[in-house]
């Protein structure tokens, strides 16, 4: 199974690829983002991001797709920038591929490190070592996303089992 994670931002919008074999093993397959530029307008910026997205469900043709939820602390003007930009892969991604499952970032955490308010540091260096990656991935926004994959190939795991 393929799994396509996404962590949403209007300026830089993480994604990572993952291939999850039938004994529930991960691999990364592939990590980065989408980059946006500042200086042009919001329409112009998430027409940016639908094509980004369209170009990667291309290449990788997910059989899944995860998705973080927002979470705002205090700047609600940036937090309805990146709800713009999560509306635009949400809805592209279920247009792709229909199979579409979304994580807080509490439930993100709890489900790599058995804490639900694990610091990003914590996050970052467990996915590496899932993943048997060499390093943290880079940028932050690659990391998150292959955080959110993960998330979804485990409780995805875990869904199966009691089914009936």
């Amino acid at each position: 199974m393929i799994i396509l994670g996404i962590d949403p931002g209007l300026a830089t919008l993480g994604y990572g690829i993952l291939e999850k074999d039938a004994n529930g093993n991960s691999r990364a397959l592939d990590y980065g983002v989408v980059l946006t530029p500042k200086e042009e307008r919001l329409p112009t910026r998430l027409a940016i991001l639908e094509e980004g997205l369209n170009k990667l469900l291309d290449k990788c043709t997910p059989d899944e797709v995860a998705v973080e939820e927002l979470f705002f602390s205090k700047n609600v003007t940036t937090g309805i920038a990146v709800a713009h930009a999560r509306g635009v892969a949400l809805l592209t991604c279920v247009k792709r591929c229909g199979r579409l499952f979304e994580y807080t970032p509490m439930q993100i955490k709890q489900a790599l490190t058995g804490y639900g308010k694990a610091e990003k540091r914590q996050i970052q260096l467990v996915t590496a070592n899932l993943l048997h990656l060499k390093g943290i991935p880079r940028p932050d926004d690659a990391a998150d996303a292959l955080a959110v994959a993960l998330c979804h190939s485990f409780t995805s795991r875990l869904s199966g089992l009691y089914s009936i």
